[in-house]
């Protein structure tokens, strides 16, 4: 298994690698490498000069070929290890399926992965409460939920929405460095919506070209429910989305909007769902009571159970028992 590094966030360019958590590869590998994103400048590459210099073997991923092959020919050279590199566009699709091909081809062991590098400058984007105070902004900004991603859950952003966000925050820093007017607040309002606009909209396009993996991810959850089903809950209680994905190395807000874009349900409605199918099951194939079925799927009172079984048949599970005689 893979041990994943997330750099804090230095700036607002921070290109995730979610898929390393499902990356299959061989337990008797050629080599052990440290894999490396975005490091043919920046961070990133004094990581990877810096690796290199303790004796890691490394495997460098960015857009940039030719910046790679000269960085890994020096590294190779100088400190007498082996510096694989793949020029791939992170925020393309399938671009993470390259890679994990890249590592099982060449029969590599990733031992470390180093995340969100690549990044020359820095500095953080912090909004005080006070300058959305009475604006439609304050309100629509709860609405988003990539505030409560991890790290790893963060854009890869392609390189003309880079340039997009990038001139929105050349914009915002001219606005706070002038002179401050009637209209100072009403001009960074506006610009901090268009960013928070592109972003979703990233989001959105990030999660239809990672649809394959996020198939994946799917198939996990339902195997996952399954298990959680298999077994009585009595002490376990109901299942969360949080128990979910951590499981799945996910945030609670990206799993479920994860699903919600996949599917049109959430992961709470998924969960309901294979509530009722078991619930289901259980009354019409056992002769458990409608307690003893409550307490095994995880309900702490069975009037609970009965109730939320109501709400989504709109029958009681006694009801619902005596129609399938």
């Amino acid at each position: 298994m893979a041990e994943i590094i997330n750099i804090p966030p230095i700036d607002y360019i921070l290109p995730p690698f979610g898929y390393i958590s499902t990356l299959q590869v061989p337990d008797l590998c050629d080599m052990k490498v440290t894999l490396i994103t975005g490091a043919s400048g920046g961070i990133g590459e004094a990581f990877a000069r810096q690796l290199a210099k303790e004796g890691h073997h490394l495997l460098l991923v960015a857009r940039s070929a030719d910046k790679l092959k000269t960085l890994s020919e020096q590294l190779s050279q100088q400190y007498k290890i082996t510096a694989h590199y793949l020029a791939v566009d992170l925020a393309k699709s399938g671009s993470d399926q390259i890679i994990a091909d890249e590592v099982v081809h060449r029969n590599l062991q990733v031992d470390w992965l180093i995340n969100n590098a690549g990044i020359g400058t820095g500095g953080d984007l912090m909004i005080h409460p006070d300058l959305l105070q009475g604006t439609e902004l304050a309100k629509k900004i709860r609405q988003y939920d990539f505030f409560h991603y991890e790290v790893n859950e963060a854009l890869i952003l392609s390189a003309d929405e880079e340039q997009d966000i990038e001139e929105l925050f050349r914009k915002i820093q001219q606005e706070i460095n002038r002179p401050i007017d009637k209209f100072s607040q009403d001009v960074l309002i506006a610009q901090l919506d268009l960013l928070f606009t592109y972003s979703n909209r990233f989001y959105d396009r990030q999660f239809i070209t990672r649809r394959p993996l996020n198939n994946n991810l799917l198939s996990s959850f339902e195997i996952l429910l399954d298990e959680f089903f298999s077994q009585k809950n009595i002490n376990t209680g109901l299942p969360t989305i949080g128990y979910f994905a951590d499981k799945l190395h996910l945030s609670a807000k990206y799993f479920s909007d994860m699903l919600k874009q996949l599917t049109g349900l959430t992961a709470q409605q998924h969960i309901h769902e294979k509530l009722i199918e078991k619930a289901k099951e259980k009354l019409s194939t056992s002769e458990l009571s409608v307690s003893e079925i409550a307490y095994e799927l995880g309900f702490e009172h069975s009037q609970s159970f009965s109730k939320f079984f109501k709400s989504k048949t709109q029958q009681s599970p006694m009801e619902f028992r005596q129609s399938m005689i």
